[in-house]
């Protein structure tokens, strides 16, 4: 498909580039019909998502439902990524790099950490992704 600068930004995800489907404009990010607005008298879905942090050589692994009011509240200088997933996921990933927990939520950014970070970045932006499953919750 062919991409072009949509007439204005995504009323959904703020994008700016989209595509032409079956007669009218789509957001290229998350898949919302350019000019369709989210019932502003309807909560959003509710979109679970793991988190990856970095501050420093740490990474916080954590969780959350509202990821934007999260991550304002939680210092740290980058986000890496989003997994789609809530709480039974995270202390799975707890589980998983148990080895290298320094405390809480926080990990050594090691090899096998940044690997895993890599291959869930390989799907895309997080807050991109984030756009694109808010948009499919929307559309069901």
């Amino acid at each position: 498909m062919d991409r072009d600068a949509l007439p204005g930004p995504c009323a959904l995800c703020g994008g700016l580039a989209g595509v032409r489907a079956e007669g009218s404009w789509v957001c290229a990010a998350c898949g919302w019909r350019y000019g369709a607005a989210p019932d502003p008298d309807l909560p959003l879905p509710r979109i679970d998502v793991v988190y990856y942090l970095r501050f420093d050589a740490r990474v916080k692994i954590g969780t959350t439902w509202r990821p934007r009011q999260r991550l304002a509240a939680i210092r740290h200088e980058e986000l890496l990524a989003f997994e789609r997933g809530a709480r039974a996921l995270e202390q799975q990933r707890h589980r998983e790099f148990g080895d290298i927990r320094e405390g809480g939520e926080w990990f050594t950014l090691d090899e096998s950490l940044a690997a895993h970070i890599a291959a869930v970045r390989a799907a895309g932006d997080p807050w991109t992704l984030y756009a694109r499953w808010l948009s499919e919750a929307l559309r069901r």
